[in-house]
């Protein structure tokens, strides 16, 4: 075999490199793609109110945008839309937007909760009870959102026996003619698209069933400690314990904000009370959303029976009634200092 030529091979090495240091030459002096026009923030004009159809997409609502003198052309909104994910969370319905507008400015005002025209704000956990009473306040009347809640059916494979659980937290804004039967087919819609890819079987548990404990989830932990929650309950379950989780109390008495429970209360007559029933309740006790579902079908390793929020921010976990009883202790001393209010 011939050996190649040492020479011919460093006379190669040299023009190689003087080929890739003429290619990055070119690109550092060569212009990329031009700037699309923008605003630059100096030119704010009156308010205007626009219409974002249910479904539209990026390139729609830039146009929509454009049309309307909010932003100086389509392909300005349109980079920062596709450059940002919250993008996908501009709400159908009616915006209150200024005209003349950069276009990250203009996005920004599209997200603003406060400028979309008869905003619903199905809150996280929400009940059935609390839906009802948001549609009521956007003017619907209360012959009609009973209609609308009486007629939907709960989404395929969950055996559900009301609706309880499958209006999804989000924002919602009615469109023009939309009626409260078109908002309550958004909600379970939106229900099924955010949760349909994941994996409800079970060998223990039925969805509804696992729907159930998620919405327990939602009420009895914030988003950090879901995946524990689920695993006292889980825990407490194969133990034959009965749940004893306030947020069902508070779910028969219709109330919020007050995170203690009396002995009185826990003593109430309904099959959701589960201080006084072993297992779970018969149904959801809210909307969950799709971060305590996650934790409910993939929740934490651990040996927990107990868990107390000593402090807004602290919750603490144990599978020692003795050390459960010292976390409620100090829960009870930070309340009486003021902690939770």
């Amino acid at each position: 075999m011939n050996r190649p030529d040492p020479a011919a091979l460093r006379r190669l090495t040299f023009a190689l490199a003087l080929i890739a240091a003429f290619t990055l030459a070119l690109r550092a002096i060569a212009p990329g793609p031009p700037l699309a026009p923008d605003f630059d923030g100096n030119a704010r004009g009156a308010e205007v109110v626009i219409e974002i159809a249910q479904g539209a997409s990026g390139s729609e609502i830039a146009e929509l945008l454009y049309e309307a003198g909010i932003v100086k052309s389509v392909r300005a909104f349109f980079q920062v839309a596709v450059s940002d994910t919250r993008s996908e969370r501009i709400a159908p319905g009616e915006h209150r937007i200024e005209r003349g507008l950069p276009a990250a400015v203009a996005l920004e005002q599209l997200l603003d909760a406060d400028r979309i025209v008869n905003l619903i704000r199905i809150r996280d956990g929400a009940r059935l009870d609390e839906v009802r009473t948001e549609l009521r306040a956007a003017g619907f009347s209360n012959s009609e959102v009973n209609r609308a809640l009486a007629s939907a059916k709960a989404p395929a494979g969950f055996e559900a026996k009301s609706l309880e659980g499958f209006l999804y937290p989000a924002f919602y804004t009615p469109t023009s003619g939309a009626t409260a039967a078109d908002l309550v087919s958004q909600m379970i819609r939106r229900f099924e698209q955010s949760t349909g890819d994941l994996n409800w079987s079970s060998k223990k548990y039925s969805p509804i069933e696992l729907l159930t404990i998620a919405s327990i989830v939602e009420s009895e932990g914030t988003p950090d400690v879901h995946a524990k929650v689920a695993r006292v309950i889980y825990n407490r379950l194969a133990n034959g314990m009965a749940l004893q989780m306030d947020s069902t109390i508070h779910y028969i008495l219709g109330t919020r904000g007050n995170i203690r429970v009396s002995i009185d209360q826990t003593k109430v007559a309904s099959r959701y009370n589960t201080y006084r029933y072993p297992g779970l309740p018969p149904g959801p006790i809210g909307s969950p959303t799709r971060s305590s579902i996650e934790a409910t079908l993939e929740p934490a390793t651990g040996p927990w029976l107990y868990f107390v929020s000593v402090s807004p921010t602290e919750t603490k976990f144990t599978d020692s009634y003795e050390e459960f009883l010292s976390f409620k202790a100090e829960f009870r001393r930070n309340y009486r200092a003021g902690l939770f209010k």
